[in-house]
């Protein structure tokens, strides 16, 4: 693609928002190929990815990194799979037995084929899109038409229970957040990380790491034996309490660190089995950081696999009670370390009035086991004040928009090639180019061990982004930062430094603790009143979950805009938590839940975008019909329903279309727009009803889409576009 002829970039990604964009993308570039828009798509599922990584699919993610590099950028990205090592597994199968000739994922590499092959891989895993397109920090919020959709029809938030026993478990020391150390660079240096070992042997964990002036450099680690000590009472906790024991992490963003994490839960849960067993299931492959699922699908093919499959079970039959993804299959807390994403699965059990779900399905309290307390107390902060002070109305409460750090791969703790599970005792140390050493610790065998990198420029860029949105709004700006924490320690050394380059006249800024930041957001939002909440990287994805689901039910309804730093624009279309079941039901049922209204709301900006780069007036009169139908589709309630025999995905694609039309037909800004989609809109108003029974015809039924992590793309086509009159409309357009 040229980058001197402007286009919109839609991507394509997986499960859930890829299905839709089957439905929905004919719509879009119908109505942008009359306005004279460019419309191209790219491919960055994970499926492409893998591919991509063997030569075999182009790639598309490296293409569009560099594009959003520059002005030209105008990037619409849906929420992709940060794939955990199970999902990438289930991917290569996938592929593979659809004739791609790629390599199995290898476990332990143990030949330099394999060592590259891992590399590869390793590549796909985990966060890895978001790192490379976001080249700007973000601003996401509740677009004004979704917020007061929600006041007038609010959904409901539970009350805690009289006497609810839930709770959050963190460990407060030991722990990445007590053992974090940070420096800022004076100079442009090239730092490696080393393990002196307790034997005297130096092992080169890291090198050749650039850094540049002004940088702050964090490093951290979490205490394995501390780790397991605090799981075992958690487990304890649970049991004499009788509450569900459940575990919330993030083992997509943080790829390499929460797995591990995950797997000491997974141990500590099944302490006896491990204690029998261990050295068996390891023999055979079977890894706790997998999870549970994987592990008891893959006893079938070793000796003794019955017995051990007996083990597990009677030690869930012994306790403490497990909460449960999906009790009607079986599937556990600790089936899959990606099924239970903190983000996701704090607001959500907050929402239930701090409940989650048992082995029969029923609801209970639940011991929330967050084991690094850098933002446990947040959701404690939550949890105390609904407690407290019942649940929040969502027809009265304000709203918590976020400006979050993330530019340039800031903060990505956890993920990178800079953490690592320590194999011996000794020291790793953080050194200079000259040797000097910046940051060290002592560590053990089983150590978790984390480096981490913020660059100076989106720190600026941050910093005047939230003074921007405060003056825009008039709302306060809160730094989520905690003083007595070393990183953040640094920032606010950063953000006092360059607050006074900005004009901060009359505005309400201030620096709080993430839990006192909480607790004073709440206390506005009961008053009605909206607060800024300015973040780092990790806190950013929490808080854009945490808030839209308590605020309208749902994260995938926030306008996600990232202004990016070359002067391009980055619209993301809201949180991809939902998407696995909801290709479930797809498939089961034809019926497909998926909301599309973040993917709406984006596509307004970028064709706003689009018409400054190309200066094409037409590209802003599609922008504001699209807005305008945006609040008609919310007006009239055109979200996919719950059940079968409601509009689903397919139906709401329908509908935004026609009052699209309808928008464009009336608008006087374009009179030769106006004329070309007067006629379209007559004929998809006058065949409403022929459409939605189309539509609703195919429900009920199962779905073959021809893959979940590469479907086909005909037959995914023909189950997204059923019906035959609105294809026909769009097709002769």
């Amino acid at each position: 693609m040229a980058n001197e002829t402007p286009s919109i970039i839609y991507t394509h990604t997986d499960e859930a928002p890829l299905l839709a964009t089957y439905s929905f993308l004919p719509i879009i570039s119908a109505y942008a190929a009359k306005a004279g828009v460019n419309v191209e798509t790219r491919d960055i599922s994970v499926a492409a990815r893998i591919l991509a990584q063997f030569g075999l699919a182009d790639d598309a993610l490296t293409e569009l990194g560099e594009l959003a590099k520059t002005p030209a950028a105008n990037i619409v990205k849906l929420p992709n799979i940060s794939a955990s090592i199970p999902q990438l597994k289930a991917a290569v199968k996938e592929l593979q037995a659809q004739g791609f000739d790629i390599p199995d994922y290898p476990e332990s590499p143990a030949t330099p084929e394999e060592e590259e092959i891992r590399a590869k891989y390793d590549k796909v895993k985990g966060s890895a899109v978001n790192p490379v397109l976001r080249e700007g920090n973000s601003d996401r919020r509740a677009p004004a038409s979704v917020k007061n959709y929600a006041k007038a029809h609010p959904h409901t938030n539970k009350p805690f229970g009289e006497g609810s026993k839930t709770d959050v478990a963190t460990m407060g020391e030991h722990d990445f957040a007590a053992n974090e150390k940070s420096v800022t660079l004076a100079a442009d240096d090239t730092l490696s990380i080393v393990l002196e070992t307790a034997a005297g042997e130096t092992k080169v964990l890291k090198d050749g790491l650039t850094v540049l002036a002004g940088e702050i450099v964090d490093a951290t680690k979490m205490e394995a034996v501390h780790l397991q000590a605090f799981l075992k009472n958690a487990i304890a906790q649970a049991k004499a309490s009788d509450v569900l024991f459940s575990v919330h992490l993030k083992a997509t963003m943080m790829k390499v660190s929460d797995p591990i994490i995950f797997g000491h839960v997974v141990k500590a849960f099944f302490a006896d089995v491990f204690g029998q067993y261990g050295d068996q299931l390891a023999g055979a492959g079977l890894s706790a950081n997998d999870g549970l699922g994987a592990i008891l699908s893959g006893l079938d093919a070793i000796e003794g696999g019955e017995q051990i499959k007996q083990a597990f079970e009677d030690a869930l039959a012994a306790g403490p009670r497990l909460s449960y993804v999906n009790s009607d299959k079986g599937i556990t807390n600790l089936h899959v370390p990606s099924d239970v994403i903190i983000d996701a699965s704090m607001p959500a059990m907050i929402r239930n009035g701090g409940r989650m779900w048992g082995v029969d399905g029923g609801e209970d309290d639940t011991l929330a086991v967050i084991p690094d307390s850098s933002y446990a107390g947040v959701f404690q902060a939550v949890i105390d004040d609904v407690k407290a002070n019942g649940p929040l109305d969502p027809a009265t409460i304000g709203t918590v928009p976020n400006v979050g750090l993330m530019a340039k791969a800031a903060e990505e703790y956890g993920s990178h090639d800079k953490t690592f599970e320590i194999p011996e005792p000794g020291t790793v140390r953080v050194l200079a180019a000259g040797g000097d050493v910046l940051i060290e610790h002592d560590v053990e065998a089983g150590d978790i061990w984390r480096a981490c990198q913020t660059k100076d420029v989106p720190i600026q860029d941050w910093v005047k982004l939230a003074v921007s949105r405060a003056r825009a709004t008039g709302a306060p700006a809160v730094f989520w930062l905690n003083e007595s924490r070393a990183h953040d320690a640094e920032l606010i050394k950063k953000i006092n430094a360059y607050l006074p380059e900005h004009d901060t006249d009359g505005l309400e800024i201030q620096i709080l603790a993430p839990s006192l930041a909480a607790a004073y957001s709440l206390e506005r939002m009961r008053k009605g009143e909206d607060t800024i909440s300015v973040t780092g990287n990790v806190l950013r994805d929490y808080n854009t979950d945490l808030f839209p689901i308590l605020e309208l039910g749902t994260s995938a309804k926030m306008l996600s805009v990232v202004p990016l730093i070359a002067g391009g624009g980055l619209f993301e279309t809201g949180a991809g938590g939902s998407a696995p079941k909801h290709v479930q039901q797809l498939v089961e049922e034809n019926y497909l839940r998926w909301d599309s209204l973040g993917e709406f709301f984006a596509l307004v900006p970028s064709l706003e975008k689009y018409a400054d780069q190309a200066d094409a007036p037409a590209a802003q009169v599609l922008a504001d019909a699209l807005d305008a139908a945006t609040e008609t589709f919310l007006n009239e309630d055109r979200s996919p329903g719950r059940k079968l025999g409601t509009i689903d995905n397919r139906g709401s694609h329908f509908y935004l279309g026609l009052y699209w039309a309808q928008e464009l037909a009336k608008q006087t800004a374009d009179a030769d727009l106006a004329a070309v989609f007067a006629p379209l809109a007559e004929k998809l108003a006058a065949a409403e009803q022929t459409i939605v029974e189309e539509l609703k015809a195919v429900q009920g039924s199962p779905a073959d889409i021809g893959g979940y992590y590469h479907p086909d793309a005909e037959l995914a086509s023909a189950v997204m576009r059923p019906s035959a009159t609105l294809n026909e409309a769009l097709d002769t357009f």
